[in-house]
């Protein structure tokens, strides 16, 4: 599901083509699944889930705060390069999810990039950190994080783990006070 709704989206994707790509009827997929919104809301709930289970585990760690936002971008870029379908899904589809899932998808969101810009704002009181908005610190380190969806589509490219190093030192280099 989430290779089809990151190739056609959400909404261009039909249950017939969800069902050919598992090998069974589109009736026989009912018995499964309710819909393709419950897909949607699988896929998108499972990165979230992730994300925030990452979050309780860097928060608890003892390092510098610099460290604890290192290993949350290698977390991400990992992730877009292991896990891209369903990354890309869950960061441009959610917004087909219906109510009560929209909103709570919605929340997680933003309490995700609340805590993440606490860290930040942990990290400039330590002096680690220069004195920068930590909101908007927070979305550029995403979006970068979410333009690794072009080094997918290059023909030419370095390994996963040199795009993480590469990446990691530029943007954690550009954070440090």
């Amino acid at each position: 599901a989430a290779n089809l709704f990151k190739e056609k989206g959400f909404k261009a994707t039909s249950m017939r083509e969800l069902a050919d790509v598992v090998g069974v009827e589109a009736a026989s997929l009912y018995n499964h699944i309710k819909s393709k919104n419950e897909l949607l809301n699988i896929i998108c709930f499972d990165v979230a889930n992730r994300y925030l289970a990452k979050m309780d585990e860097v928060e608890a760690d003892k390092c510098s705060t610099i460290s604890k936002i290192e290993k949350l971008l290698r977390f991400h870029i990992t992730g877009m390069v292991l896990h891209f379908q369903e990354i890309y899904v869950s960061d441009r589809e959610w917004k087909h999810l219906d109510n009560p899932y929209l909103s709570n998808f919605q929340n997680q969101r933003r309490t995700y990039r609340k805590r993440f810009a606490s860290l930040i704002e942990e990290g400039i009181k330590k002096k680690e950190i220069k004195k920068i908005d930590a909101p908007t610190a927070v979305l550029i380190l995403l979006h970068a994080v979410s333009g690794i969806d072009s080094w997918h589509r290059s023909k030419e490219k370095i390994n996963g783990k040199e795009l993480e190093e590469n990446m990691v030192t530029i943007l954690i280099e550009g954070l440090k006070k």
